[in-house]
């Protein structure tokens, strides 16, 4: 997941991923893009921005069912 300190979408998305990778047995990881330039540029206005198997999932709010979805497939 991308994203940048004080973001309260961020917090809750964090939630809701740990959430679902602790029923699934995946892994997460947690980006701040705000130390990087080229990041900030694409997704800056668009935190939390998740990703999934490298590629973008979602980005604002992480639906627990379709993350899930995308973890299994």
């Amino acid at each position: 997941m991308y994203g940048k300190p004080g973001c309260h979408l961020c917090e809750l998305a964090e939630e809701t991923i740990a959430a679902v990778c602790a029923e699934t047995g995946d892994g997460y990881e947690v980006v701040d893009i705000t130390g990087d330039a080229r990041l900030m540029a694409e997704h800056g206005e668009h935190v939390p921005v998740t990703f999934v198997d490298g590629r973008q999932h979602d980005f604002w709010r992480v639906d627990p069912a379709r993350l899930q979805a995308a973890l299994r497939a």
